[in-house]
């Protein structure tokens, strides 16, 4: 696996969306932060150690991210905003099976957690 391609498809995913946001489609907003987070982890996982785990839980991956780069500023993420990376793992889920609507307040905030994980390895 191109491991780069992870990496490109994450940030296309962040590009959208910040688009999103600022359309006012919360909704999808919080997908594709969701979506960043978790290819955008796969990506920095594959390129430490040459595998990735096949999970959608982003909690799992950054928990691995933690395990494998050390602390590297995910650790506090993890504790401090776990309900809102809960909240991205049911945006997952919830765009395709449950209709449930999101507002401005979590995609700001999911945005600024993958401002987190952005900066954080």
């Amino acid at each position: 696996m191109d491991f780069e391609l992870l990496k490109k498809r994450a940030l296309s995913f962040l590009r959208d969306a910040k688009v999103d946001y600022e359309h006012e489609d919360y909704d999808l907003a919080l997908f594709h932060v969701e979506q960043f987070v978790q290819l955008y982890s796969k990506y920095l996982l594959y390129k430490k150690i040459g595998d990735c785990p096949k999970t959608h839980s982003v909690v799992r991956l950054l928990r691995d991210l933690v395990k494998v780069y050390g602390d590297c500023g995910l650790k506090g993420l993890i504790s401090e905003d776990l309900e809102m990376l809960y909240l991205l793992e049911e945006s997952y889920v919830s765009s395709r099976y449950i209709p449930r609507e999101y507002d401005r307040g979590n995609s700001f905030e999911g945005l600024e957690a993958c401002r987190e994980v952005a900066r954080g390895v």
